[in-house]
């Protein structure tokens, strides 16, 4: 297990893989996997509890406001959002903004109509080539996230799908806290470790920017399966 690299932002391949971050654009939405495109691209899937902050982590690394729509309701999203990444005439890879789970106020029903397609894309998507599971580092990994990891588990420890965690909000904790965050989550990621699995941890805060610069690189590098 590792974490992400602390390269200053400034570096020939951040400033590379920030650009190509931010060149993020909408391609479509889907609430069934045969709606989705064919997966001749590798897909990025973003995942998290709705108040995770999710939809704040991609567009801070698109540098947009609103690419991922983050509703006044937590919970409501209810489809997979694509968006492509590359060159507008050769993309290299996607973006796949997964609905969040764990928001109590949302229909039953609705809610495991969404979180059984979110299941069936995370374990049978031939796609997805790395999964950003984001976490509340205030909180840490909650049983709902175990749950999600547990699903995606086999596919990690087998090298087929690479994970980066992200310990969003981190810009609320000091410096004892945050040293506690990562040692609770690596504890818990030890559980899908193998020699294998390409699996990443970094406190992230899109309000200021710390751990973008890291995981625009590990994504960059993600592009190429």
């Amino acid at each position: 297990m590792r974490a992400a690299r602390r390269e200053a932002p400034t570096s020939v391949a951040a400033r590379a893989a920030l650009a190509w971050t931010q060149g993020a654009r909408f391609l479509t939405t889907a609430s069934r996997l045969d709606q989705l495109p064919p997966p001749d691209l590798p897909e990025i899937a973003f995942v998290g509890r709705s108040n995770a902050g999710k939809s704040s982590a991609i567009n801070a690394l698109a540098q947009q406001r609103r690419l991922a729509f983050a509703s006044r309701t937590p919970g409501r999203t209810q489809h997979i959002n694509l968006f492509e990444l590359g060159a507008r005439d050769a993309p290299d890879a996607r973006l796949a903004d997964l609905p969040g789970y764990g928001y109590a106020a949302v229909e039953r029903s609705a809610k495991l109509r969404w979180q059984a397609v979110m299941a069936e894309y995370l374990a049978r998507r031939e796609a997805l080539a790395g999964l950003v599971l984001l976490v509340d580092a205030r909180l840490g990994f909650t049983e709902l996230d175990e749950q999600l990891l547990a699903l995606v588990g086999a596919r990690v420890a087998s090298g087929q799908v690479r994970l980066l965690v992200l310990l969003t909000k981190a810009d609320k904790l000091n410096r004892r806290q945050a040293d506690a965050a990562l040692r609770g989550a690596q504890a818990v990621l030890a559980g899908v470790a193998s020699e294998a699995a390409d699996i990443g941890v970094t406190l992230f805060s899109a309000q200021s920017r710390q751990g973008l610069a890291d995981v625009a690189e590990v994504l960059h590098g993600w592009r190429r399966r």
